[in-house]
C-alpha cells in the first residue's frame, strides 16, 4: 500500500468536495513520506503536490546562520560524514558548527539500518543533499511562482542549553532572515517552546505564531509535575486561565494551537474556534483519522 500517496489523495478529494473550504494542507518536513526530511528535494516534491504550505524546523550554525534541521545535532539516522560513511554515533550540535563546516555533512537518504528506515518505505534517496539555509527554502517557494506558505518551528527546549541559541537570539535570527527575505505575510513560526514565540511577538507582531502541545503518557509539554506554569510555556499558567488550553495559547498571542492530532477533542476544537484561534493537527498519516478531522472541522493538518 503506499501509504503516503493514498494519504494525500484521499485529502485532496476531501477538499475538492468543497472547493470554497480555506483548508491548510502542511506538508511535514517538507514531505518526508516521499523524499528526504528538510531537504531542498521535500521542499520541491511539497510544491509540486500542491500543500499549501511547507512545514520546517531550524537550527542555528556557529556563526548565526539560520538552517533547517529537525534535530539540534547531527542524527547518525540521517546524517554522513565528508568520508561519505554514516556517522557512528550522535554527532555535535549544529550551534558548534559554522556554516561551512555544516555543509560538508550529507544528507539524502536514511541509514537503511536503523529503526526510522522502516518508517518510510515509499522515501525516495536523493543523494548529494546538505543542510539548506532557511533561506534557500524560502528563495525556492518564491521562483515557484505559487503562493506557498512556510510553517517554520525554533527547535529549543527548556533544557537545551548551550546546544540551541537562548530564546531571545533564536527569535531575533529567524525574524531578521524572514523579513530579509521579504515573506513575513507567508510565514508562521511555531514551537512548543513558546518563549520563542513570544519574543518573535515582542519584536515583529505581524508574524504569525503557532502553539504546539503534545500530551502523552512518555511527553507533555501542556501539565507541570508541582502543578506551576509548564516549564514550556514561558511562564503562562494553565490555572490561571480556566484550565483550558486554547485560553492559554490565545494568552500566549498565537493565532494557531497545534497540537498532537490525537490530543484533540471535540469542545477543544469548539472553545478554539470560539476564541478566534485556527486549529492544526499534526502530524496525521492515518487516512480515516485524516476524514474524521476534516469532519471536526479543523483548519488543516500537517502530514508526511
Amino acid at each position: 500500500m503506499r501509504l503516503a500517496k493514498r494519504a494525500l489523495g484521499c485529502l485532496f478529494a476531501a477538499l475538492l468536495a468543497d472547493a470554497s473550504l480555506a483548508f491548510d494542507l502542511e506538508g511535514h518536513r517538507g514531505t518526508r513520506g516521499l523524499a528526504p526530511e528538510n531537504t531542498l528535494t521535500a521542499f520541491r516534491r511539497a510544491i509540486q503536490i500542491g500543500v499549501t504550505t511547507i512545514e520546517t524546523d531550524m537550527a542555528v550554525t556557529s556563526d548565526d546562520v539560520v538552517v533547517i534541521s529537525h534535530d539540534p545535532f547531527l542524527n547518525p539516522d540521517l546524517v554522513r560524514g565528508p568520508d561519505g560513511h554514516w556517522l557512528a554515533a550522535k554527532g555535535p550540535p549544529i550551534r558548534t558548527l559554522a556554516l561551512a563546516e555544516l555543509k560538508r555533512y550529507e544528507l539524502g537518504r536514511i541509514n537503511p539500518v536503523s529503526p526510522y528506515a522502516r518508517q518510510f518505505p515509499e522515501q525516495q534517496a536523493v543523494d548529494a543533499e546538505r543542510f539548506p539555509r532557511l533561506s534557500e527554502l524560502f528563495d525556492l517557494g518564491k521562483a515557484s511562482g505559487k503562493p506557498v506558505r512556510f510553517n517554520i518551528e525554533t527547535k529549543i527546549t527548556p533544557e537545551s542549553g548551550a546546544d540551541t541559541p537562548d530564546p531571545a537570539t533564536f527569535a531575533k535570527l529567524v525574524v531578521a532572515a524572514v523579513q530579509a527575505a521579504d515573506v513575513a505575510n507567508r510565514v508562521t513560526v511555531q514551537s512548543f517552546d513558546w518563549r520563542t514565540l513570544i519574543e518573535v511577538k515582542r519584536i515583529a507582531s505581524s508574524i504569525e505564531t503557532s502553539c504546539l502541545t503534545i500530551q502523552t503518557k512518555d511527553n507533555d509539554t501542556v501539565q507541570s509535575p508541582d502543578g506551576g506554569p509548564s516549564p514550556w510555556h514561558a511562564g503562562l499558567n494553565l490555572r490561571e486561565h480556566g484550565g483550558s488550553l486554547p485560553a492559554l495559547v490565545k494568552a500566549a498571542g498565537c493565532g494557531t494551537w497545534s497540537m498532537f492530532w490525537r490530543n484533540l477533542s471535540t469542545k477543544e476544537l469548539a472553545d478554539a474556534h470560539s476564541l478566534g484561534l485556527k486549529v492544526l493537527p499534526w502530524t496525521v498519516n492515518d487516512r480515516a483519522e485524516m476524514r474524521r478531522l476534516i469532519d471536526l472541522g479543523v483548519d488543516g493538518i500537517i502530514t508526511d
